[in-house]
């Protein structure tokens, strides 16, 4: 699991025991899963004063293999996740492809620097045994 915030990052990592819940796993076995996250109080008992929330999560072919998608969805009970699985998957699914198309953007002009070192000035050269520049940096 990763921490957030490099404070949380630098320290002992707390569970927040006002912000627990129960987690169940629900699926059709073909489609997807759905991850009904039930809240809870510390002493495990139901809070009925926090919504239940629900989590899809499905799987979209990639060149490179498959890739999880993960998206909340906007529901009051299962019944009503189990409705609105689809649409919530077509945003998560859609979402998730501007951000790589984001991500494939800024990689494309990103600035290369050749790496520092080398033989004898001869950074773009790669220098023995992997050794020294020639390697690009990318962001």
């Amino acid at each position: 699991m990763a921490l957030g915030s490099p404070e949380e990052r630098g320290s002992e990592a707390k569970m927040d025991a006002d912000n627990l819940y129960r987690e169940e796993i629900v699926t059709d076995r073909r489609v997807g899963t759905l991850r009904m996250m039930t809240p809870i109080k510390s002493d495990g008992s139901a809070d009925t004063a926090r919504p239940t929330l629900f989590i899809g999560e499905a799987q979209i072919m990639t060149q490179a293999g498959p890739l999880p998608i993960n998206f909340e969805i906007e529901a009051k009970n299962l019944a009503e996740a189990v409705a609105n699985f689809g649409d919530a998957a077509k945003e998560g699914v859609e979402r998730t492809v501007r951000e790589l198309q984001e991500l494939r953007r800024q990689q494309q002009s990103s600035i290369v620097v050749p790496g520092a070192g080398g033989m004898g000035g001869m950074g773009g050269m790669g220098g023995l045994g992997g050794m020294g520049g020639g390697k690009l940096q990318l962001p």
